[in-house]
């Protein structure tokens, strides 16, 4: 039986992409001296990827006069419908953590987009809702927010894109990954 060649199975391909991925980062940092590891060189990768992408969002939100995580916990309170969520809760659900939740939620309450009250139940939690000005400002940035995500991630097909996400779980998850060693 004769074997495929490397070109129709796309080995070559892969190593050919492969290859420019490693020597990118390195480029790009201008660094002559090898990474210490693929792993190092993965989460280098990770990081510069982030970092860029959060400043073309930052740019995209800039002009509407939101943060990243404001606008992070307007998006938390739109999902929570009618339910008013605790602080606590609201900083759990954040992408990244925020040392001073109560003052970034104060700026937004400020702003006229959320509204705080008491816990009837518990005097001591602060409950937090969306207002609907809240949510008009959500809904003119979804679609600035939209456009700026298809910018950064429209040349990628969505079997490229799902096998990032796919990943970025299990690199996330590593705490499980290490339990089941």
């Amino acid at each position: 039986m004769k074997k495929a060649s490397p070109e129709k199975t796309g080995v070559n391909k892969d190593l050919k992409a492969e290859s420019l991925a490693e020597s990118c980062l390195q480029h790009e940092l201008r660094q002559k001296i090898p990474f210490a590891s693929i792993r190092a060189e993965a989460f280098l990768n990770l990081l510069r990827t982030t970092d860029k992408l959060q400043r073309q969002l930052q740019m995209a939100l800039k002009p509407h006069g939101l943060t990243e995580t404001q606008y992070n916990a307007l998006r938390i309170l739109r999902g929570a419908g009618d339910t008013p969520l605790p602080c606590s809760e609201v900083g759990e659900r954040l992408i990244h953590d925020a040392p001073d939740i109560t003052r970034l939620l104060d700026r937004l309450e400020r702003n006229g987009l959320i509204r705080r009250q008491r816990d009837l139940k518990d005097r001591r939690i602060v409950l937090s809702q969306i207002t609907a000005e809240g949510l008009a400002q959500l809904k003119k940035l979804d679609g600035v927010v939209e456009s700026s995500v298809d910018q950064m991630l429209g040349h990628m097909n969505q079997t490229e894109l799902r096998q990032i996400v796919r990943l970025l779980v299990k690199a996330r998850n590593m705490e499980k990954n290490s339990r089941k060693s």
